[in-house]
């Protein structure tokens, strides 16, 4: 799928520098988006279509309106939780990988703000990666960049049945004043029958989509 432009600001020049006011990410083969702010009904509505017309040619029809519908909310469901993550796009797989759909997805927050508005980029970075187990220092279009790596275990009192995995980029805003910054958290679910080389391959293609970042000025 070709890059898609994110609006994260209005133009805007500080004293130090050109602000961008969005930026580019090309999602993996397979995967679709959901813009967060405008846009999200017709986004569910074409991911609905493509999956029914993916569905195998032996799947009873009668069954296809549920189907659809039970895609229909498991996607609104998706875009709450996105929403409720400071989310601006939500990026998702839609084909199946040997009659399944893989169990990930990752979300591009809002530009972010320190509470106090004061916190300087530098500081976010460094929080971050003090206070992460696995972190490590990445670069991003020419901005440095923090990548944290989490394992999460079940937790079924929040409807969450089995482990996860959470890999989340963070990134400063160039020449932000107060400054802000984006994060990008992805997540992929470790079902039973699945192998933990399965959920690395899956990080290392997020990994690989985060190489495709770029920022713009238009």
């Amino acid at each position: 799928m070709p890059s898609r432009e994110n609006t994260v600001d209005d133009p805007e020049t500080t004293d130090s520098g050109r602000v961008p006011t969005g930026f580019n990410l090309v999602p993996p083969p397979g995967w679709d988006t959901i813009p967060l702010q405008a846009g999200t009904k017709d986004a569910i509505q074409r991911i609905v279509r493509t999956s029914v017309s993916q569905l195998p040619a032996g799947f009873p029809k009668d069954d296809i309106p549920k189907a659809r519908m039970q895609l229909v909310k498991e996607l609104k469901q998706a875009v709450r939780k996105a929403r409720d993550s400071n989310g601006l796009t939500l990026y998702l797989p839609v084909e199946r990988v040997h009659g399944m759909l893989i169990p990930a997805s990752f979300i591009a927050s809002e530009p972010l703000a320190s509470p106090t508005g004061n916190a300087k980029h530098e500081s976010v970075l460094v929080d971050l990666a003090r206070d992460a187990d696995d972190a490590s220092a990445r670069e991003l279009d020419g901005t440095a960049a923090v990548r944290t790596l989490s394992k999460l275990p079940a937790d079924p009192d929040r409807g969450v049945e089995v482990p996860s995995w959470r890999v989340q980029y963070a990134v400063p805003i160039p020449h932000s004043a107060p400054a802000k910054w984006l994060t990008f958290s992805f997540s992929t679910l470790v079902a039973p029958d699945m192998d933990t080389e399965f959920t690395e391959t899956l990080v290392e293609l997020f990994d690989a989509v985060m190489t495709t970042f770029r920022w713009s000025h238009t």
